[in-house]
């Protein structure tokens, strides 16, 4: 019998992946219904999805229904975007990026005056990149030496140059591109893990090529149909849930995993996965058990101040994924990381899905998701920081539209980092656990097994392979591997 806490994506996937097995399994979650960051809201006619906002790779996701002979068509659908983005500068230049790769390198070299044989270059070296780490890295535990032990492991190995482990992003991208613009342009991936392109190594780089290469899309309904297809997938076949029901405690007998408690009672379990963040597993679930103090004291990931809007207007210029592009990129990301502060001109990107789900938003209207990246909490005064972002957010939106955009909200809804803390038991309220602002980031992560407690496991964004849908949805895959193969059903 298998315990998991949490039922966010890494969580749903986990508990799929051990029952097509033929694990019995019970999830517990401290909220009213699974998901963790995957969940939404609605306010005035307007329905917001509150966590993640972009999706990709969705194979993953059709995999958990292949797993139990289920056609994925017949309960979770997707379209592919043809426009990945609109992106927006201060001095009027905007660029709306094609889907298509041969139309972005031609769309993009004339827009910024780029080597058009430097841009596909950089495109097929991100490709490299990819096939090279990926085998390792997305779909198997760093922490076992036989993951090492193969030919894809030594090939990777010995291409080590290629991966600009020893440079940083931001780095990389000049030794292909000359506009400032073009360099912004690509150095924004960084946020993607929640990491500064000043600091985060060359290798992420490759994330563009997920982009790319399989492209983003759009779940029918909103990303909130993401966590209730997997949960209604997981009820049948048979996986079982608690909602309401907070962990208080990771039960131990000689270092041994014997079960959980929580405020109702306590229960026996052979093995338990925790899909919460590594940090407040240790802090509060594991209390008198020494804790992997190194791990844990990692640089956090950058969090997020969000503002959900309903828009009393509709906007042609505005797709599903939006950027309105600092003037100071690198002191934007100084602030995060070094002040621990919100920049005075952030990046600011809009999302909004009403302009595939209508319903998301009253007849003439738009469900804006407005997000800037933010440092974690650290006890600073949000009161006086939201306030001041969001006159600095719609001065900039309304600038670039052409429209007083503060006039327009109807709702408004704020989701802060000590929001995101106490919602989802995110450590500092950071999105991605711990930051990737170090070269060799991706091997001190946490690993999936715990390493000094028998039958302990974790999954999620603050543990291997790290955040974000795709990452989280391995991490699943790789814990019920790892159980598989020590305690084969």
């Amino acid at each position: 019998m298998i315990g998991i806490i949490g039922s966010g994506i890494a969580g749903l996937s986990a508990a799929l992946r051990l029952r097509s097995l033929g694990y019995e399994v019970t999830v517990f979650e401290a909220h009213t219904g699974p998901g963790g960051k995957l969940d939404e809201i609605s306010q005035e006619g307007y329905r917001f999805d509150l966590g993640p906002s972009l999706f990709t790779m969705p194979q993953y996701i059709d995999e958990l229904f292949d797993l139990f002979n289920e056609n994925p068509r017949d309960h979770f659908n997707y379209l592919k975007k043809e426009t990945l983005c609109n992106y927006f500068w201060t001095d009027g230049t905007r660029f709306q990026t094609p889907a298509d790769k041969e139309e972005f390198i031609n769309s993009f070299s004339t827009s910024f005056k780029e080597n058009p044989a430097k841009v596909r270059q950089f495109i097929e070296d991100n490709e490299l990149k990819y096939e090279l780490t990926a085998p390792l890295f997305l779909g198997r535990s760093l922490h076992r030496l036989k993951t090492y032990l193969n030919g894809i492991t030594v090939k990777a190995i010995a291409r080590i140059y290629r991966l600009d482990l020893f440079k940083s992003l931001y780095s990389t991208l000049q030794s292909y591109f000359k506009n400032p613009k073009s360099l912004q342009f690509f150095s924004r991936h960084a946020t993607y893990n929640g990491s500064s392109p000043y600091q985060t190594p060359g290798i992420m780089s490759l994330i563009p090529h997920l982009e790319m290469h399989f492209g983003t899309y759009y779940p029918e309904g909103g990303m909130r149909s993401i966590t209730e297809s997997l949960y209604q997938l997981a009820i049948r076949n048979g996986v079982q849930f608690h909602f309401d029901e907070k962990v208080t405690q990771i039960d131990l007998h000689q270092g041994k995993v014997i079960g959980i408690s929580t405020a109702k009672g306590s229960y026996p379990f052979d093995i338990v996965v925790s899909n919460m963040d590594v940090v407040p597993t240790y802090r509060k679930l594991l209390t008198g058990i020494k804790a992997p103090e190194k791990t844990l004291a990692q640089e956090r990931s950058s969090s997020a101040l969000i503002f959900y809007w309903g828009i009393h207007k509709t906007f042609k210029e505005l797709d599903l994924h939006n950027i309105f592009f600092s003037d100071s990129y690198e002191e934007e990301f100084n602030c995060i990381f070094r002040e621990k502060t919100l920049s005075e001109d952030p990046t600011v990107y809009v999302n909004i899905s009403s302009k595939h789900t209508v319903t998301d938003a009253p007849e003439g209207g738009e469900n804006w998701f407005v997000m800037i990246n933010a440092p974690g909490n650290y006890g600073q005064n949000w009161e006086e920081l939201i306030d001041l972002s969001r006159e600095r957010i719609l001065n900039k939106l309304s600038l670039q539209l052409g429209v007083n955009i503060k006039e327009l909200i109807e709702t408004e809804f704020v989701w802060d980092p000590r929001g995101i803390e106490a919602k989802t038991d995110s450590f500092l309220g950071a999105l991605y656990g711990a930051a990737s602002n170090d070269r060799m980031a991706a091997f001190l992560r946490h690993p999936n097994r715990a390493p000094q407690i028998s039958n302990l496991y974790f999954c999620g964004g603050s543990v291997h392979p790290g955040g974000g849908i795709p990452l989280c949805v391995q991490s699943g895959k790789i814990v019920s591997e790892l159980i598989n193969e020590d305690y084969p059903k």
